[in-house]
């Protein structure tokens, strides 16, 4: 048994170290990994502008540009101002208008990121649109002088160039700001007149309207010369007229229709704002009687109690 037991340990033994060898002498398995093929690289889009809303506009204006191969960022340029577009999937690219620019006609075109640039196309940038909010004051009287005659125009967008007209008519105006301009009315007659402000002939704000005012207005009527048999009622106010008249009680002095110039009762005009009417009365006592002034077209003052002989 023991010499039994020692052989088959010898066989084992050689079986497994042939089985070693063989397993040395067996070529290792080799996987195989493919090449990576390079792709072609696509060409860019090219660049395009096939529309530009609008096609003129004013300064601080949105433009819309629309076409193809944007990319994802580009700049618009007006001329040589560069301006940074808001770009959308490569084919929508908004600016505004720069506030800086003048009217006139530029060089649009976009550039991309990469340092291409499409083709140009003529912009207009319009002269901003003259804004006008009021007239101060609104209203002036018919006999107003100097300074009393200066209007201030109130708004937005005036410049140099702005043009006021009064009527129809170009007006020369004074450039206070970018918001006022005064100027000083002409001598017109009454009534509502129009102003208006124009950066260009076919950019003009909203016209308003000025009123000239012709209904007389008594300040005062003070006593004056005394003569012999009659004295001097001063009256002073404005919007008087040379065919005025001024009703005493009732009875017309003076202007078209009133007791002739050869009678007693005169009225003498002076001014605008002053009349002489030399009364003649019947008793040295004084007493209270009605004053108005009345204007050719109708127009009366205040009626006033005046306290004279």
């Amino acid at each position: 048994m023991h010499v039994t037991s020692l052989r088959i340990c010898a066989f084992l033994l050689c079986f497994s170290l042939a089985g070693e060898s063989y397993a040395a002498e067996r070529p290792k398995r080799v996987k195989l990994v493919a090449a990576a093929v390079p792709q072609p690289v696509p060409a860019p889009v090219a660049l395009a502008i096939l529309s530009i809303i609008p096609a003129q506009a004013e300064p601080g204006a949105k433009v819309t540009l629309s076409g193809s191969g944007f990319g994802e960022t580009a700049s618009v340029f007006l001329g040589n101002v560069e301006i940074p577009a808001r770009i959308t999937a490569g084919k929508r690219a908004e600016i505004n208008v720069p506030a800086q620019l003048e009217a006139g006609i530029y060089a649009l075109y976009l550039k991309r990121s990469d340092g291409t640039i499409g083709r140009s196309y003529n912009f207009t940038v319009l002269p901003l649109r003259p804004v006008l909010t009021m007239l101060q004051p609104s209203q002036i009287s018919y006999c107003a002088v100097g300074k009393e005659r200066e209007v201030l125009a109130i708004g937005n967008n005036f410049g140099e160039s702005t043009m006021l007209f009064f009527d129809g008519a170009v007006l020369g105006k004074t450039l206070v700001s970018p918001e006022s301009v005064s100027f000083v009315v002409p001598s017109v007659s009454g009534g509502l007149h129009q102003v208006q402000i124009k950066n260009s002939p076919d950019n003009s704000s909203v016209p308003l309207n000025l009123a000239i005012e012709t209904k007389p207005e008594i300040g005062q009527v003070t006593v004056g010369n005394e003569h012999v048999n009659f004295y001097e009622l001063i009256i002073t106010g404005r919007n008087f007229t040379l065919n005025s008249s001024v009703y005493v009680d009732g009875v017309q002095i003076g202007g078209r229709g009133g007791q002739d110039m050869a009678e007693r009762e005169k009225l003498i005009y002076i001014d605008c704002t002053k009349m002489i009417y030399q009364r003649h009365p019947y008793s040295p006592v004084n007493k209270d009687f009605r004053f108005q002034v009345v204007n050719p077209g109708g127009e009366g003052s205040q009626v006033i109690t005046v306290t004279a002989p």
